[in-house]
């Protein structure tokens, strides 16, 4: 019998379907993987599904430059011709980048996700030197009340760092490094509406994703 496969994926979510939400995002890659032939594992049960999960959620309206994806196949397949299927199903707009092989028995990809990073361009009439002010008074902050879904959080020890990424005559770019996971996760939206920024947003992506080390069960 041959055994099982764990195949991780980084691709990149573009301009083109940065309006598309996770569900869709996960039938869009169930499509593309189904068309591309591979020999995907489905779950049991009787709605039997494709093992594949992706590594978090990635709002509505923002763009991803290396998100992870896990697919699991009910026999091996190199890589390389995995990437060469799967790549001519794909729409515009998602950009297959690397596909490696890991150790099946892993921890669930989801489950070890730490924190997320951020850029997030917005216009600005400000002087640079007040942007990093607001940046400054934000971060001093013990506590940063807001309501999500009519309940109140805490918003300051979600976020594990804050920046001024680069800045022009009209408009700068912040970085963030957001925790995630059980404790809370954050969300760039949530800073830059603390930081009277939200009508002002030009785009925002997300750059990397930090994980726990990573232990085989």
């Amino acid at each position: 019998m041959e055994r099982t496969q764990r195949l991780r994926v980084t691709f990149a979510k573009g301009e083109e379907v940065k309006y598309i939400s996770h569900l869709d995002l996960m039938r869009l890659w169930e499509r593309a993987l189904r068309r591309a032939g591979v020999p995907l594992l489905y779950s049991k049960g009787y709605n039997p599904r494709p093992k594949i999960s992706l590594a978090a959620p990635l709002a509505v309206g923002i763009t991803g430059q290396r998100e992870l994806m896990d697919v699991f196949l009910e026999r091996p397949l190199a890589p390389l011709d995995f990437a060469t299927a799967v790549k001519r199903q794909l729409p515009a707009g998602i950009t297959l980048i690397e596909v490696q092989e890991v150790y099946v028995t892993l921890p669930a990809l989801q489950t070890q996700v730490q924190s997320t990073q951020y850029l997030a361009t917005v216009d600005t009439s400000e002087e640079t030197t007040d942007v990093e002010v607001q940046v400054a008074s934000l971060l001093r902050a013990e506590h940063l009340r807001r309501r999500r879904r009519d309940k109140e959080y805490d918003l300051r020890p979600l976020i594990e760092e804050l920046w001024l990424e680069a800045a022009d005559e009209d408009q700068c770019t912040l970085g963030m490094k957001l925790r995630a996971g059980e404790g809370g996760t954050g969300r760039p939206d949530e800073v830059l509406a603390e930081l009277g920024l939200t009508d002002q947003v030009k785009r925002i992506t997300r750059t990397q994703l930090h994980f726990a080390p990573a232990v085989e069960t």
